[in-house]
């Protein structure tokens, strides 16, 4: 019995790096399905895989799990509407120190009658401004703007609330700009304003398909962006995308009358009219050239923790990052690599074994290549002799792997084969019988006659042999239904896989036998053996051209003359076309002249000496009259199954019918 310990990743476990076997042997399902490499690597990218030993390599499918986990966390974590409070409670205690500060002033006048009155006058009238402070944030600043505080603390408070206040809103907007802004100067708006004047035009250039000289705005504004500065346009585009898209997400995960109070402190700290002209025509321009609707996101937020607007506006860009890495995984879905998943964000919000992770994923398909299972054949991958050998002999030990211990049944053969497998059990020696001989019971034969004693003599009626199965010679066309009906109800990979197993046991055990493959809807065609993983069902034709399956199958076993002899039919359905000149005639419900072609087709087969076994995966009444009066024609055999089962009857039927026990 086999224990397990999980632990959380620290760094030390080792990523499972599966080899190229176990690589080809988990994508071939996919591939028997689809017929396709590079889907089935993507479905293998996205669900990863598990090791013959139990070791699991994660897929896309787990990272975006646990992205969406940490998202939720978030979420349920922050209060957004707090953003403000920290602000509301700022201008409240200035309120109040002014406050205080008028009434000891008061006391303190009322030492001087004289002062004492008119003091009383301007601390009334300041008291009454108070009052009638505006309830909003930014109403209420920009009333204290004219203001002429009597509290010397409570002046200082407010000049450094604006600081802050003009510093957090220039940083939401102008994170990467650093010269200088904080403060906001009269001389720092006019050289910010300068920049974005020339920024607009180069964009409004690049709108026009003109190529604008970003090295010369660089040369006279990068000292704006820091030590980081953009290396082209289109990098200082999405930076500044980001930054409003992070502030417009803000405003959109808030409720109305938290979004109007953020947007008029934003407007009143940038006071200059020129400055909000030139950011509005920069979030026009930027909208234009590459609509932010994917950035813009809005979150719910539904916890209690009390957030900062810089607290806020870091969390909007870790919730947008999240974002767009989850897009990034999500379309790696239809990619066929994954270099465009962002590995510094996926170690940055997943860690250090995501990160490796999806380097291992990566590897895959360079294991495949160069272990020979895939090649390149004009620019799309394609599977090797090799690999369609490792995927045959998957569907055989799928296959096989149902089956429990027992006798398979037998069958009579109509030839006699040239090879013999020795069965277990004895007989006596015959003349002409293959000499295998059983020597413990040829000795006790000879004790049983003779007794005891030495020398032991042996004479010819004390031998006994081994019994031999002879194995009769085949040529066998399995006919595959390839009309729509098949996928429909699910039958068409059964079908493909019983193909891919029935080959390999050919190959490997019976490499004398011959199989051909024919695939059949409104016309009959052969399928050569390299093309089995890559075949596909007929979804834009009808037609179910028994007739014609016939006629090819036994213009393919009219090749061999000794042996036996016999067509394999998996279909799900009645047959409803027929050839007439050359030309597939359909109709539906079955033609009576399809079905007398197709029975007399039957007919000619039987008596060449093909024997038509048929695997029906349907039962309907009327569909169950025609397989009897086929078999009856043919003197074939039918089996009634399902998808689940059928390799199972058609595999173990065939080595049935492969051997003859010859009686002494």
């Amino acid at each position: 019995m086999f224990r397990y310990r999980y632990s959380e990743w620290d760094g030390t476990q080792e990523i499972f790096e599966p080899s190229a076997e176990e690589v080809i042997d988990a994508i071939s399902d996919s591939l028997t399905f689809h017929g396709d490499v590079l889907r089935a690597l993507q479905r293998l990218f996205q669900l990863g895989l598990e090791g013959q030993s139990g070791e699991r390599l994660k897929g896309i499918q787990e990272f975006l799990e646990k992205l969406r986990e940490l998202r939720r966390q978030m979420l349920e974590r922050y209060d957004i509407g707090s953003v403000l409070d920290d602000f509301r409670n700022r201008l409240d205690r200035i309120i109040k120190t002014e406050r205080e500060g008028i009434k000891r002033r008061l006391e303190e006048a009322k030492a001087s009658p004289e002062m004492s009155k008119v003091f009383e006058r301007v601390a009334s009238k300041n008291l009454s401004f108070l009052d009638s402070l505006p309830q909003d944030i930014a109403g209420a600043l920009k009333e204290l703007a004219s203001y002429e505080f009597i509290d010397a603390e409570a002046r200082r408070q407010y000049e450094e609330l604006l600081d802050m206040l003009r510093s957090k809103i220039t940083d939401a907007y102008f994170k990467d700009i650093h010269h200088g802004l904080e403060a906001l100067s009269q001389e720092n708006i006019s050289r910010l304003k300068d920049m974005l004047r020339s920024l607009n035009r180069m964009l409004r250039e690049r709108i026009l398909g003109l190529q604008p000289d970003f090295r010369k705005f660089m040369e006279q504004f990068g000292d704006h962006f820091g030590p980081d500065q953009p290396s082209s346009l289109e990098e200082l585009i999405r930076m500044l995308q980001r930054r409003m898209a992070q502030v417009q997400s803000l405003l959109d995960s808030m409720s109305a009358e938290q979004r109007n109070a953020l947007e008029e402190l934003i407007e009143s700290m940038l006071r200059d009219e020129g400055l909000r002209d030139e950011l509005a025509e920069l979030a026009a321009n930027l909208e234009h050239l590459s609509p932010m609707r994917e950035l813009k996101a809005q979150y719910l937020f539904q916890g209690e923790e009390p957030l900062s607007l810089a607290e806020a506006l870091r969390l909007m860009e870790e919730l947008q990052g999240m974002d767009e890495l989850a897009r990034q995984l999500e379309g790696s879905r239809f990619a066929s690599d994954l270099n465009k998943i962002d590995q510094a964000k996926l170690r940055r919000y997943l860690g250090e074994e995501a990160y490796r992770t999806l380097e291992q994923l990566r590897r895959l398909t360079d294991v495949l290549e160069e272990a020979g299972y895939i090649w390149r054949k004009s620019g799309r991958w394609e599977l090797t002799p090799r690999a369609m050998r490792r995927i045959g002999q998957k569907a055989l030990r799928d296959i096989f792997g149902y089956l429990k211990k027992g006798v398979f049944g037998r069958h009579e053969i109509a030839t006699r084969g040239m090879g013999g497998d020795r069965a277990d059990d004895t007989k006596q020696y015959e003349f002409g019988d293959p000499f295998h001989i059983h020597i413990e019971r040829t000795l006790m034969n000879a004790l049983e006659r003779e007794g005891p004693g030495t020398p032991l003599r042996i004479k010819p009626d004390d031998f006994e042999v081994y019994q031999t199965e002879y194995l009769t010679q085949c040529a066998t066309v399995l006919m595959i239904d390839m009309s729509w009906s098949m996928p429909m109800r699910g039958n068409f990979f059964a079908a493909k896989k019983v193909a891919l197993a029935l080959d390999a046991l050919i190959r490997s055990q019976f490499p004398r036998d011959n199989l051909y493959i024919v695939g059949f809807s409104d016309y009959a065609r052969e399928i050569k053996k390299e093309q089995l993983p890559y075949i596909n069902w007929n979804e834009y034709v009808y037609g179910t051209n028994m007739h014609h399956g016939f006629i090819l199958s036994r213009q393919l076993l009219a090749k061999h003359n000794a042996g036996t002899r016999q067509i394999i039919m998996v279909t799900d359905g009645e047959p409803t076309a027929h050839l007439e000149r050359g030309i597939a005639y359909f109709d539906y419900p079955p033609d009576p002249r399809t079905l007398e072609l197709t029975l007399l087709e039957a007919k000619r087969c039987a008596k060449e000496g093909i024997v038509i076994n048929i695997f029906m995966l349907d039962r309907n009444p009327y569909l169950m009259q025609f397989v009897d009066l086929l078999t009856k024609t043919n003197r074939g055999r039918a089996f009634y199954t399902d998808r689940e089962n059928l390799g199972r009857y058609i595999l173990v039927d065939y080595l049935a019918n492969k051997r003859k026990r010859v009686i002494g």
